[in-house]
């Protein structure tokens, strides 16, 4: 008999403890989730501030690995929340955006360091807004992306598409890793 209520105790145990782990895990999914919407939020926020230019932003969208780039920058993301934030559009897109900031026409070594530029504005900005909602990051330094560029070994990728009138689209891809 004592060995059908040590049986029943443990049962009860084993119960308990996958209980705990399921709201546990609820907690730390609800916790990321939060810590996403966080970061899309203030990217978008980013964008306005740093590209004064009219636009429209999509909904956001899962991508698929690998994510295959053209034309980017690449800031790699430390701290609470680790990955990418990538910025990938045609080049003409980043020359348009650099042309209507600086009145002048970017293209050639100017062209990949206004890109890289753009992305560390956007990426800062991005950074000093969650600091402010408690999240702790920090950026890398701009890596500019030419070619046929494939980006693999992320968890989850998720993108923005801000659509600039007569200009063309941007998107942003946020990599968590």
């Amino acid at each position: 008999m004592k060995e059908n209520n040590k049986i029943g105790k443990k049962s009860e145990y084993l119960s308990l403890t996958t209980s705990k782990r399921s709201i546990s895990m609820s907690i730390v999914i609800e916790e990321k989730t939060q810590h996403i919407t966080m970061m899309l939020n203030s990217t978008i926020t980013s964008v306005k501030n740093v590209i004064p230019i009219p636009h429209q932003v999509s909904e956001p969208s899962i991508l698929p690995t690998p994510l295959n780039i053209q034309y980017g920058v690449l800031i790699g993301l430390t701290g609470d929340v680790k990955g990418n934030l990538v910025l990938t559009g045609n080049p003409k897109i980043f020359s348009a955006i650099g042309e209507s900031l600086f009145g002048m026409p970017i293209e050639g070594d100017m062209l990949s360091s206004f890109s890289g530029e753009l992305g560390n504005m956007i990426a800062g900005g991005l950074a000093t807004s969650i600091s402010t909602q408690g999240i702790n990051t920090d950026i890398s330094a701009p890596t500019i992306l030419q070619g046929n560029t494939n980006l693999t070994g992320f968890g989850k990728a998720i993108r923005l598409t801000i659509q600039f009138e007569l200009m063309g689209n941007l998107d942003i891809c946020l990599l968590l890793d």
